[in-house]
């Protein structure tokens, strides 16, 4: 049986954090024995007790925190692991060699002197295996494992409980309240789009910049800014339209949750969703900061309800043939078997 211990030293909330907290459990099911060394946090603990999962608290701090070092050392050294998969380029950089295989894993572009004592890296976007390998990495060593969603059907909200009328168009977008989430320019995109509602699920350092523009541009009574939720799937469930409307955007999850939700998609040409989507068939692809054109794709799905199903449908089976739990979590269990052997 492989042996794996888990290393993350993730933030609160962010897309790498939920991926880990959906892949052990799947893992775990499939037989895969795991152990883990995370930061405090509930929701992760909850996760990994549910599983079965045994873990051990580390801080994870600067260079100078030689107590994780010292600790997580000593943890691998008690498991025996096969591997030590690292999530996060802080927790790679606490990894001492030892008689396994240390596996960096990268949801985005970062400097790879991190991951010198990687013996492989795993990427969840071919693009970022293309980067990994511009800098010089042995190709055998560059691994490609996709994301999956949780593809359960959500329940709509009713939308009165967020001041929505039931009979308007309803746009969601997702992510960190971040300049390069681009809200900014989907806030303007708005404008043109009558009726329109817009929900937006996130937090981050521009919330209060994006409220002040929303009422700047008279729209703040069809904008509703509500937080960081959990429950994406009854989001989705709720709304006509998902737009991404990302300047930089490794891979694009949410687009996969929206798929796996039969909801169609309007992206802009950001990295992530640009290899996702094959505009016209599974999704509209759009200019990056082009608030016009995203208005006037997002009115295109609105506008035709056979369009937007259509989408949809084409969506849903991008999704099912490529981003089930199923299917990454063979993926992963392959990859796990092929590179200890």
């Amino acid at each position: 049986m492989i042996r794996i211990l888990h290393a993350m030293a993730g933030a609160r909330v962010g897309g790498a954090e939920e991926f880990f907290s959906r892949l052990l459990p799947a893992l775990a099911q499939t037989g895969v024995s795991q152990t883990a060394a995370i930061r405090t946090n509930g929701k992760r603990e909850r996760i990994l007790n549910d599983a079965g999962i045994p873990f051990e608290i580390y801080r994870f701090g600067s260079i100078f925190d030689r107590t994780t070092r010292r600790r997580l050392k000593r943890q691998a050294d008690e498991y025996a692991p096969d591997v030590i998969f690292a999530w996060m380029s802080r927790a790679a950089n606490f990894c001492t060699p030892g008689k396994y295989l240390i596996i960096g894993r990268l949801g985005g572009y970062y400097d790879l002197k991190y991951y010198n004592k990687c013996d492989h890296l795993v990427a969840n976007t071919e693009h970022i295996c293309q980067y990994i390998a511009g800098l010089g990495w042995p190709e055998s060593q560059i691994h490609y494992l996709p994301n999956f969603v949780d593809g359960t059907p959500g329940e709509a909200i009713d939308r009165s409980m967020l001041n929505t009328p039931s009979d308007v168009p309803l746009l969601l977008a997702l992510g960190r309240l971040h300049s390069n989430k681009a809200f900014d320019v989907l806030l303007e995109a708005l404008v043109s789009v009558p009726r329109a509602y817009l929900w937006i699920a996130g937090e981050g350092p521009e919330q209060q910049a994006l409220k002040t523009l929303a009422k700047q541009l008279g729209i703040s009574d069809r904008v509703k800014f509500l937080g960081w939720r959990s429950d994406t799937n009854n989001l989705l469930a709720s709304c006509d339209l998902l737009v991404c409307s990302s300047r930089v955007e490794p891979l694009g999850n949410v687009v996969l949750e929206a798929w796996a939700q039969k909801k169609p998609v309007v992206a802009t040409e950001a990295t992530g969703p640009k290899a996702l989507i094959q505009t016209g068939l599974n999704g509209l692809l759009s200019p990056i900061n082009n608030a016009s054109a995203l208005s006037t794709s997002i009115q295109s799905v609105l506008s035709s309800e056979d369009h937007a199903t259509e989408l949809a449908e084409q969506g849903f089976r991008t999704y099912d043939k490529n981003f089930t739990e199923e299917r990454v979590t063979s993926l992963y269990r392959n990859f796990f078997t092929l590179v200890t052997r």
